[in-house]
């Protein structure tokens, strides 16, 4: 066997490891489930095809009466900036169905323009973000989001912010992280990683933010970070932060039934639950 297929050149871990060869070994995330219907929670997905030409798909989940989607593409054989465009065009692909005159029927019949909500976690957290400035920037037809949610958003700067500078270990790794992801990037201060670089954030469009870090996660500080740079821009909505002690990145994908994942669940209900609830009383 050729040594060259043994040699890491490249070790992301716990998520990816490239070799000197090119190939690449994933060590989490690659298993797909099927879509299907949960008796226990009364919710159903389903598969469907946003666009053909750019290879874009999605899973759709329904707790009736209610709906989200959620758009996933692997890396690093699709690089960034493409999940940008690609989750532009999901979000276009959505409001096509405004009046109820979109191809799927789930979201003709449940969807609820006005109060739309972008989510994510880690990376997710970035895209979710960068689409709330997209919006707030090109505007996207009847559709008001509401607000976006930001758990262990993936931010970063050159610019050491809070204690990252003690852990200088790790600041490497992150470093050559986006390097990787996103090759045509001009670096750790590029707006799409750094929101402080970015001029068009005090548009963000959307009108509430909730920030959620964990007390041992690198990227903490980031969103602290994040909250003080959205205060002192010409963003007019509220930001709130939360906090969640002796938990590390995305805790809440490695122990999903943990009490710390459950209050966080709690918390982003009652954000969202909140921020609906606001708008109907003014």
């Amino acid at each position: 066997m050729d040594s060259s297929s043994k040699e890491v050149v490249l070790d992301f871990s716990p998520m990816i490891k490239v070799y000197k060869d090119g190939h690449i070994e994933r060590l989490s995330g690659s298993d797909i489930v099927p879509p299907s219907f949960d008796p226990t929670t009364k919710v159903e997905s389903k598969d469907i095809l946003i666009s053909k030409d750019q290879n874009i798909s999605a899973r759709i989940y329904i707790p009736k009466p209610n709906n989200d989607e959620w758009v996933a593409r692997m890396g690093p054989e699709h690089p960034l900036p493409i999940a940008y465009e690609d989750s532009w065009i999901s979000l276009e692909w959505v409001a096509s169905h405004l009046h109820e005159n979109g191809c799927d029927e789930w979201i003709n019949r449940y969807a609820d323009f006005e109060k739309v909500f972008f989510a994510g976690d880690s990376a997710g957290a970035n895209i979710a973000h960068n689409m709330a400035i997209r919006v707030g920037t090109e505007g996207l037809q009847g559709i008001n989001v509401e607000g976006i949610v930001l758990v262990h958003a993936f931010f970063w700067g050159v610019e050491r912010v809070g204690s990252e500078a003690e852990k200088p270990e790790q600041l490497c790794y992150v470093d050559n992280l986006w390097r990787f992801v996103c090759p045509t990037s001009s670096g750790s201060d590029d707006p799409l990683l750094n929101s402080g670089k970015d001029k068009n954030l005090g548009r963000l469009g959307c009108k509430r933010v909730l920030v959620c870090v964990a007390e041992n996660d690198l990227l903490k500080d980031r969103g602290w970070y994040y909250k003080e740079l959205l205060e002192k821009s010409d963003y007019g909505g509220v930001v709130d932060v939360i906090e969640t002690k002796g938990e590390g990145h995305v805790f809440h994908l490695f122990n999903p039934k943990s009490d710390n994942t459950l209050s966080l669940l709690k918390q982003i209900v009652s954000f969202m639950v909140t921020t609906s609830v606001s708008r109907e009383e003014l």
